[in-house]
């Protein structure tokens, strides 16, 4: 194997060995909200830019997804997107509320 090869094997290996990387939620600062959508499935991730080691670090809090509904496949880019918003929203509600009532 080449040292590319070994090398790429490596960072493979300790990519599947080694947890993600997850920062706890500080609810006084504002989250944000990624989706993406395609016609097999829906995928969100609420990140957050904390401060740490003195530097400004946006990561990620947590991830949801699941597979798009037989009678969700016939929607056009624009209307999944949408889908994939207010499912998000509806499924990270305890979170966004509990952000304004603390």
């Amino acid at each position: 194997m080449t040292e590319e090869g070994i090398e790429a094997y490596e960072e493979l290996k300790n990519s599947l060995t080694t947890a993600p990387f997850l920062l706890m939620p500080d609810w006084k600062l504002p989250f944000k909200l990624y989706i993406d959508a395609c016609g097999e499935g829906l995928g969100a991730a609420v990140h957050q830019t904390q401060i740490i080691n003195d530097k400004p670090v946006e990561g990620p809090i947590c991830f949801i997804s699941r597979q798009v509904k037989p009678a969700e496949e016939i929607y056009g880019a624009s209307q999944m997107e949408f889908l994939c918003l207010v499912w998000a929203l509806e499924k990270y509600t305890i979170t966004w509320m509990e952000q304004y009532l603390m």
